[in-house]
């Protein structure tokens, strides 16, 4: 069954995050390598940019603090398609959803501290090889109301 393309412009959110610096740490020791847990010892991965670890280095930076490793994004700017794919009016078979792709833009670094507040559109529905395709844009901005990420999420939904 196809999924009704009238869901074009539905909205989702707003949501808020407000950014950690010990899971800002952990997140990138992890995607460089690392053990991202400092329970199980965790330390910075060889080659992994202080600023992104490192208080004392970050701060002497020109960001002035630890920065979000990019792709944390993920962690707060998914939100709104998580509620789309899964919103009982678009009527969604999860078992037949495959991640298609994601893609970010970014206008600011993440601080420790930052709340960022995220706002999801659904901008394309469209079938295309027997399946149903669902494409949703999401911005976030920090709590001084500056456009910090904006990311398109495709989902592929097999029929």
């Amino acid at each position: 069954m196809s999924i009704d393309p009238s869901n074009v412009g539905r909205e989702y959110g707003p949501y808020t995050y407000t950014l950690g610096v010990e899971k800002m740490r952990e997140f990138a020791y992890a995607v460089a390598g690392g053990v991202p847990s400092s329970s199980f010892g965790g330390k910075p991965p060889p080659g992994l940019n202080p600023i992104f670890w490192d208080e004392a280095a970050a701060k002497a930076s020109k960001y002035g603090a630890i920065v979000a490793f990019p792709t944390f994004a993920v962690n707060f700017a998914m939100k709104p398609f998580t509620e789309a794919v899964t919103d009982p009016r678009l009527g969604i078979d999860l078992v037949k959803l495959v991640h298609g792709e994601q893609a970010f833009e970014f206008f600011d670094v993440m601080r420790p501290g930052d709340v960022m507040t995220t706002t999801g559109r659904l901008t394309e529905i469209y079938e295309k090889a027997g399946m149903d395709f669902v494409v949703m844009e999401t911005e976030s901005v920090n709590q001084h109301g500056r456009r910090v990420v904006k990311a398109v999420w495709t989902a592929v939904i097999r029929r």
